[in-house]
């Protein structure tokens, strides 16, 4: 059995290799193949490195924005699918009328919703909001009910058997059981979420990390574009491991694998 510090060291190991190996493509590239391309289609890390530290505060200035909207839509996108599959589970009959709708509203595709939201609220930072939440109330809403589902009846009859009523069944046992399925769901979301609120910024807003992208995708500025895009990943990453975070703190009894 590998120990968690034996698994982190592992994973320096095997990022610093990526790294190598990328610098290593990007020099063949450059001067071996002596490709006109070469720093567009694969700058070396370590400029990418030196953009981002030259734009730091811009770079970060626009991430927070994005991210901050995007972490509100998250929240409010979550409540609403937590309270979706609470409802599906009391009323098979709510569940057989929502449900498909619910995968219907998932056809839509986001660059096709996201005018259309614009459209309705008038307000980027609302647009932002509303498709993080879009993007993310659908797989909390299927994975939770996922795991209000699976409950054994014996457990829930064992405490029927002692009177308890409907909300107290929920609160000690069917939501408690059902939180694997429900962080399953939320580490899904979370960068998606992230995606979501970027793609919006590039539909005409005057700021984050979407306009950055645009912006140095069409003034040439190529450093500054792949400085975005790592930046960019970086917040999925992010909001991934804050999810695993919380999941840590609500489920501590459940063994964490990354």
């Amino acid at each position: 059995m590998i120990s968690k510090k034996e698994k982190y060291k592992i994973d320096l190991v095997w990022s610093a290799v990526i790294i190598i190996l990328w610098e290593l493509v990007s020099f063949l590239l450059d001067k071996v193949a002596h490709d006109p391309m070469a720093s567009i289609k694969l700058p070396y890390p370590h400029v990418i490195v030196i953009s981002i530290i030259q734009n730091f505060t811009e770079l970060i200035g626009a991430a927070g924005l994005t991210f901050s909207r995007a972490v509100i839509g998250f929240a409010i996108g979550t409540a609403i699918g937590f309270i979706l599959a609470v409802i599906m589970s009391l009323s098979k009959i709510a569940e057989k009328i929502a449900l498909p709708y619910l995968i219907i509203s998932q056809m839509i595709p986001v660059l096709g919703l996201a005018p259309i939201i614009f459209t309705l609220v008038r307000d980027m930072n609302a647009s932002r909001i509303v498709i993080a939440a879009y993007i993310t109330f659908f797989p909390v809403s299927i994975n939770m009910l996922s795991g209000l589902n699976s409950v054994e009846n014996d457990k829930k009859e064992l405490l029927y058997s002692y009177a308890a009523k409907k909300k107290s069944i929920y609160a000690k046992l069917m939501i408690p059981y059902s939180l694997p399925h429900l962080f399953a769901g939320l580490k899904i979301a979370a960068p998606m979420s992230i995606t979501a609120s970027i793609l919006v910024d590039m539909l005409g807003s005057s700021g984050g990390i979407g306009v950055k992208l645009l912006y140095s995708l069409y003034s040439g500025t190529k450093n500054l574009f792949w400085a975005s895009v790592v930046i960019s990943a970086l917040m999925g990453i992010i909001s991934y491991f804050i999810v695993i975070l919380f999941e840590k703190i609500c489920i501590p009894w459940k063994k964490q694998i990354i």
